[in-house]
């Protein structure tokens, strides 16, 4: 670490990080704490599981640095790591709602979708994420990852450890359940009347549910 009080850059940090240098460990940790949590809210939604997965990520990249080949693609890197541990939480966490033993947080919205974002695409937001609980991961992460973190199919495909192909099928799927949804919403929102505010989101949760089972029907 630098005595002069400026901060070292990544490719110092992950050296003495594997030299066994804690206060390296940490200052990665600090540095890189914003896009992991960032990363980790948008996949999962939020909830009381998000430090876990934060932490279970630092972990894994922290203890398996000496895997880095190109110190330089760091950031990347770890992403990745936090993208393939929300895909085995959300594995595990469909499983367990199945059996009633978990159900979907709610979302602040204010995190979740981007700055000087439309009501067009807030309410694509809001239909994703009622949608996307009931995904598969495999459907669920590409469709975040496009959507939400405006990833490049390339980006996405690196990311997932996966082909174009493959991305861009898993998008379609997801993408179809997608657009159904905002489609039940939008027209729900215009047939209720104003001061029927309860009825309209109970009718445009069931609608987005609706879409949601022919997706685990289509993917058995």
């Amino acid at each position: 670490m630098t005595k002069s009080g400026s901060e070292p850059p990544d490719s110092v940090l992950i050296l003495e990080a594997r030299a066994g240098d804690g206060r390296a460990r940490e200052a990665l940790f600090r540095r890189y704490a914003g896009l992991v949590n960032g990363l980790a809210y948008r996949l999962l939604g939020g909830d009381s599981d998000l430090d876990d997965l934060v932490q279970e990520s630092f972990a894994q990249a922290l203890t398996c640095l000496d895997r880095l080949q190109n110190i330089e693609t760091f950031p990347t890197w770890l992403a990745t790591i936090v993208v393939r541990t929300s895909h085995k939480m959300i594995r595990r966490r469909r499983l367990m709602a199945r059996f009633g033993l978990w159900r979907p947080p709610e979302i602040d919205w204010e995190q979740v979708r981007s700055q000087g974002a439309s009501t067009e695409q807030l309410l694509e937001l809001r239909a994703l994420y009622r949608l996307i609980h009931d995904m598969p991961a495999d459907l669920r992460i590409p469709l975040v990852l496009r959507h939400v973190e405006d990833k490049s199919l390339q980006e996405i495909a690196d990311l997932l450890g996966t082909s174009i192909a493959t991305v861009k099928r898993r998008i379609t799927k997801a993408q179809q359940l997608l657009e159904a949804a905002v489609r039940d919403e939008r027209d729900n929102t215009e047939q209720v009347p104003d001061d029927s505010a309860a009825t309209s989101e109970s009718r445009r949760e069931h609608a987005t549910r609706r879409v949601a089972n022919q997706g685990r029907h289509r993917d058995g």
